[in-house]
């Protein structure tokens, strides 16, 4: 949800990164973690995300989320999200990701241009990193598509970040 929460602590803290190349359409990744009983990956894409470590900066927050998820340094940051965006976690998944400390995550949102190659892009992490894989493949998509592209849970928070950001992609075309 996008809606004010009183207790910040509940949510974890997370950055964003609507990557857009030169068509305007946003960079999305289909995540690795789809369970086995859905059938296809329809609504399992996503934007790149993550956590804030304690006292960073959310820029260098985003920046360091990008490279680790899709090996991405080619990038100009082009504004964020006015305030914490929020979702909650569906009540079966709470008890079982971040060890039932979070009910969901507090987001901002960054537009970022991708200014590289796509021959950059690489969602298998670096080797002697600790870096988890979060995506099987990844695509350009048009804005207009993306949040119906997600897991219903996040579907408020994307028609969010779409509505703060968007006028980067139009820009762009």
């Amino acid at each position: 949800m996008s809606e004010f929460k009183k207790n910040f602590e509940d949510y974890r803290p997370c950055v964003g990164a609507m990557i857009i190349n030169k068509k305007g359409h946003i960079w999305m990744g289909l995540r690795v973690d789809i369970p086995e009983n859905v059938e296809g990956p329809g609504n399992w894409w996503q934007m790149p995300q993550g956590g804030v470590d304690p006292g960073e900066n959310l820029e260098v927050a985003v920046v360091r989320e990008l490279f680790e998820e899709t090996g991405i340094k080619s990038i100009e940051i082009l504004g964020r999200t006015r305030d914490w965006l929020y979702y909650d976690l569906p009540s079966d998944l709470q008890n079982n990701i971040w060890s039932g400390k979070y009910k969901g995550q507090k987001q901002i949102w960054f537009a970022v241009r991708f200014t590289g190659n796509e021959s950059e892009i690489n969602i298998d992490p670096p080797k002697g990193l600790n870096y988890k894989k979060e995506f099987l493949a990844w695509k350009w998509m048009p804005i207009y598509q993306i949040a119906d592209s997600v897991v219903p849970f996040k579907h408020d928070l994307y028609v969010q970040v779409v509505k703060q950001l968007k006028v980067y992609a139009l820009s762009i075309k």
